[in-house]
């Protein structure tokens, strides 16, 4: 059984089949079958009206955390990528040979083979490497960063992501729920996304976030269920209109109260 950071990857890069697709969002999403929340209000009765209307209701508090994503968060466009990454390690790599060799030289000098300018050569050599490692020394002289001042990023972009997405995803988990609006966007359908909504489902979606990819994939699933909420945002407005207009006060909604 594939584990869950390779489940969330392969969800990243392969798309899948639409059949797939089709049948994990109908397994997973909570009333799968149609409830008729995409069709015109002026063609039911006050009854079925007002069903249509609290269901519409009920997508909205279910999935209004979406309104809370904080974009650039989990854009993570800051991210060090791997070019940079790869030459900081190069530069890390470098320095540490420089002072094995310089250490090298001096310790030579215990043998009493080699002459004392260079030892001396050889331990200067060894200090003035050592300091340029010295984070407030490397400063004065680049602006580039480390190869551990990049690691300590990617960790504190990745914990900051967790985070927030820990806080979108709540006790109930979010994105699992905002499936119900498939009706609304049909990209929400994707099978790509059948991981994430499978991990939001058993509260475990944020600590399964090990990789910027699963982040980002998380990020435009809501931003499709994002759309999807102002589709139903304006259904479910233009539904109690309607049923104000026809008269049918049984079948108004009032919204959910956020605070």
């Amino acid at each position: 059984m594939a584990s869950v950071p390779d489940a969330l990857s392969k969800g990243a890069v392969n798309a899948g089949g639409q059949a797939v697709a089709k049948a994990e969002a109908d397994r997973i999403r909570p009333g799968a079958e149609s409830d008729g929340t995409n069709a015109p209000i002026d063609d039911t009765g006050p009854e079925h009206a007002g069903s249509r209307q609290r269901t519409l209701r009920l997508m909205l508090r279910q999935c209004d955390r979406v309104l809370l994503m904080d974009f650039e968060l989990l854009a993570m466009s800051d991210w060090p990528d791997n070019f940079t990454v790869a030459s900081a390690r190069r530069g890390r790599d470098l320095w540490v040979f420089s002072a094995l060799v310089a250490a090298i030289i001096f310790l030579s000098g215990l043998t009493g083979f080699v002459p004392a300018w260079v030892i001396g050569g050889g331990f200067g050599a060894f200090v003035i490497i050592l300091l340029l490692g010295i984070p407030v020394v490397r400063r004065i002289y680049t602006s580039e960063p480390s190869y551990l001042d990049l690691l300590m990023k990617r960790q504190r972009m990745m914990r900051d992501a967790r985070k927030h997405v820990s806080h979108l995803e709540g006790k109930e988990g979010l994105i699992w729920q905002c499936a119900r609006m498939t009706d609304f966007n049909p990209a929400l359908k994707n099978a790509r996304f059948s991981s994430l909504l499978r991990l939001s489902e058993q509260k475990a979606l944020s600590r399964a976030l090990s990789r910027r990819e699963h982040v980002r994939l998380y990020l435009i699933y809501l931003l499709e269920a994002e759309k999807a909420f102002s589709q139903v945002q304006a259904a479910f407005f233009e539904g109690n209109q309607t049923a104000i207009d026809r008269g049918w006060q049984k079948a108004v909604a009032e919204p959910e109260d956020r605070t």
